[in-house]
């Protein structure tokens, strides 16, 4: 048993670049993400609101999806999944 602190090892530089790797693809990931929650929502309003309007939201949140899901930022069986409920929010307020 030590009593004093263990001396800390020295980074390698392959280490300290994976360390920035990882912070910037989270942030870009965490960016994508947020942005694709954010579509789906104004879709989901436009579509409350009706109008020509909810047409072109859900085609933004469908591309917004998109390319969450080629960012890897979500799972693209989780992009179809979005997008297919709001095009089934959409048609079903098309139809009232």
């Amino acid at each position: 048993y030590r009593s004093w602190p263990m001396a800390t090892k020295k980074k390698k530089r392959s280490s300290l670049k994976r360390m920035r790797q990882t912070t910037r693809r989270t942030t870009i990931k965490t960016l994508a993400r947020s942005a694709a929650r954010t579509g789906v929502k104004a879709a989901r309003d436009a579509i409350e609101k009706g109008g020509e309007l909810a047409e072109s939201a859900v085609a933004e949140a469908s591309s917004i999806l998109d390319r969450a899901a080629k960012r890897g930022a979500i799972h693209k069986n989780a992009a179809r999944r979005g997008r297919s409920r709001v095009a089934k929010r959409a048609n079903k307020a098309a139809k009232k």
